[in-house]
């Protein structure tokens, strides 16, 4: 799958350079670096094969055919790394190889690349800006003989050598220049190795020439007074010792100057063709970069949380489609957590804290809300978004956090603890997306007949969220956390249970809404205590803890007092009715024929309708109720006789007894 570069809103956390170098400019300069290192470094150096007519640059190299030379980059099978890290390899729709990007030279064929060519392609190099970086070594070579690269300082080296004659014209040579020294200015002032007091007078002088360079070109002949000046400020600063006993000038080893420019190589790795894939040759190209390690003062540790960045920073910026890149910087964050436990540097420290930090933060932004970010169509890529930000997360706290490590060891889950964290934010925060919806649905069917009330569509809204949490996310939360579905469907039930509270204590009297609610609850409460208890059947507790979690919504509990207000009402009313009725009611025995008093009939009628409106009552449990109900009822016909007797003389009286 080919996909285009697209600029990353990540700024990068090995730094920012406080001087004026681009991504550009840090490039050229790595790339001067990679050259030098890989010239000069015993045992397999480059083969330069030049298209060009000038025979005195082939003589200083050996023949493209020695087989202790000429390297064929034309990778059999996948390369070792590729294959530790899973990465796939470049698209096979590609119609062009890594030699034949921007830069590269007509008429070779893949076969013929070699190391140093394919870096070139890589870095997108121009032939002719190649050619004059050579030309220029094989000068310094040539007048500093059985000096190692890492006891010369290149951007200086390289001012001496290159003059006007070898660019294209006077503005590529100023451009040129002016970056060089500006290489310069970062590298020995403003992001030293060995720290520079402010009142250091060599410090002092060199800043003034480097303002005039910057000004205006500075002359740059061998015997230039302008030149030796230069020379000497430079080489006074670089050469301070940092406390190792070599000869070692220290002009780009300084953080974040060296980070930023190993960056720029690692990125050289990705095939220029297809931006989701690492390059077949990228074990031989690795082991060239590694080279640089002397004069970028890199080591192991560093390389890895820099390759981690870069791996994971690729996958931002290539519209984050090939997640085997998050699976590889996941797989080298494993390194970097060995390499945290080991040492105590505060300067790494700081860069891996920075680097996991951002890289955590990108993940949060996505894992804190995952229901608006994933869906049965990327899911795939959740699964390596949460394994690397677990990892990061891991590093942060049990390696560099000073609170954890005050805490005995075991007392902290810190991937459960994390994946907890994810699941009630995104759940607390797609259930009030879900609240709004049903508010929504419900005003948009207020003229329809019999609208359902807002909590009842709510409930099945949450029911069918709580299913989806236990097919789709669940699976792969359960990975850090094995009660995910649990600790998901405890959210959705304190999340339900506070929107039911509040409408329970606004129910006043029974009505088909509040049933309805009611039941929806019901039926909602105990699916997700199904869900978590199948979750939770194999914990130590037996989801014990987790049920806990989740006291009842007490739904019946809220329609049996419904209920039984309901029925408090209507025998209170009866009750009044035969107060208010018997106060008002004259009644003769002899003139009545029926021989019952109209009052009799009243009573025992609204006592049938009170029964066929109980019956009515949209709930579950009708003969539950039915005793309270019969009570008062009972207790209403035996007040009624009670009174209705008191009322008459004691004619009557003694005809009833």
């Amino acid at each position: 799958m080919s996909s285009k570069l697209i600029a990353s809103d990540l700024d990068s956390p090995l730094g920012q350079l406080s001087a004026q170098l681009n991504d550009s400019d840090l490039r050229a300069t790595a790339y001067e670096i990679f050259v030098a290192v890989s010239r000069t470094s015993p045992g397999k150096p480059l083969t330069y094969i030049s298209n060009s007519s000038n025979s005195d640059l082939s003589t200083h190299h050996h023949s493209p055919n020695s087989p202790a030379l000429q390297r064929s980059l034309n990778s059999a099978a996948a390369s070792k790394m590729k294959k530790a890290f899973g990465l796939k390899s470049p698209g096979s729709g590609s119609k062009k190889s890594p030699g034949s990007g921007p830069g590269s030279g007509q008429g070779k064929s893949r076969r013929s690349l070699t190391v140093g060519e394919l870096m070139r392609s890589q870095m997108r190099v121009l032939e002719t800006t190649d050619s004059r970086i050579r030309k220029a070594l094989v000068r310094i070579a040539a007048g500093q003989v059985g000096r190692r690269i890492e006891s010369v300082v290149l951007p200086l080296e390289l001012l001496q050598q290159l003059k006007l004659s070898d660019f294209t014209d006077q503005l590529e040579y100023e451009t040129w220049q002016k970056r060089t020294v500006k290489v310069l200015e970062a590298g020995l002032l403003m992001h030293p190795r060995v720290p520079l007091e402010k009142s250091n007078p060599t410090s002092q002088r060199l800043r003034q020439i480097i303002n005039g360079a910057l000004d205006r070109p500075i002359e740059t002949g061998k015997n230039s007074e302008s030149m030796q000046v230069l020379r000497s400020a430079v080489m006074s600063v670089a050469s301070r010792s940092d406390g190792s006993f070599s000869e070692i000038c220290h002009w780009a080893d300084g953080i974040p100057l060296n980070l930023r420019l190993y960056e720029m190589l690692l990125e050289a790795c990705f095939d220029v063709n297809d931006e989701t894939s690492i390059i077949e040759e990228v074990d031989e190209l690795m082991e060239h970069i590694k080279k640089t390690w002397t004069v970028l003062g890199m080591n192991q540790m560093l390389h890895n949380i820099c390759f981690t960045w870069v791996l994971f920073n690729r996958f931002v910026a290539t519209v984050q489609v090939e997640t085997g890149l998050l699976d590889a910087a996941d797989g080298q964050l494993a390194e970097v957590a060995k390499d945290a436990k080991t040492t105590k540097d505060p300067q790494y420290s700081k860069v891996l804290s920075s680097t996991l930090s951002c890289i955590l933060g990108w993940s949060e932004k996505r894992l804190l809300a995952y229901h608006e970010t994933f869906d049965s169509g990327n899911i795939e890529a959740m699964q390596s978004i949460v394994s690397l930000g677990v990892s990061a997360a891991k590093i942060l706290v049990e390696d560099i956090s000073n609170e954890y490590r005050r805490k005995r060891k075991g007392e902290v889950d810190v991937a459960q603890s994390t994946i907890d964290t994810y699941i009630r934010s995104s759940l607390c925060s797609v259930f009030a997306q879900t609240l709004e919806k049903a508010d929504s649905s419900r005003r948009a069917s207020k003229n329809q007949p019999n609208p359902l009330p807002v909590l009842a569509i709510l409930a099945k809204d949450v029911g069918e969220l709580a299913l989806n949490e236990k097919q789709l996310f669940s699976p792969i939360l359960k990975r850090w956390h094995p009660f995910a579905a649990s600790v998901a469907v405890a959210t959705l039930h304190a999340c339900y249970g506070n929107e039911l509270k509040h409408f329970i204590c606004g129910i006043m009297e029974l009505t088909p809404d509040a049933v309805q609610v009611l039941r929806a609850a019901d039926k909602l409460e105990k699916d997700l205590v199904q869900i978590a208890v199948e979750d939770s059947v194999d914990s130590d507790d037996g989801g014990k803890a987790i049920i806990r979690e989740m006291p009842p919504f007490e739904a019946e509990a809220a329609i049996a007092n419904l209920v039984k207000a309901w029925i408090k009402a209507r025998v209170d009313r009866l009750k009044d009715w035969v107060d208010r009725n018997l106060q008002q009611e004259v009644w003769n025995p002899q003139a009545n024929q029926e021989g019952f008093a109209p009052s009799a009939v009243e009573v025992l009628r609204i006592i049938d309708e009170t029964l066929d409106a109980y019956f009515q009552l949209p709930i579950p449990m009708h003969p539950a109720l039915l005793p309270d109900l019969m009570a008062g009822l009972d207790r209403c016909l035996q007040y009624y006789a009670t009174k209705a007797k008191s009322g008459c003389g004691k004619s009557l009286e003694s005809s009833i007894n």
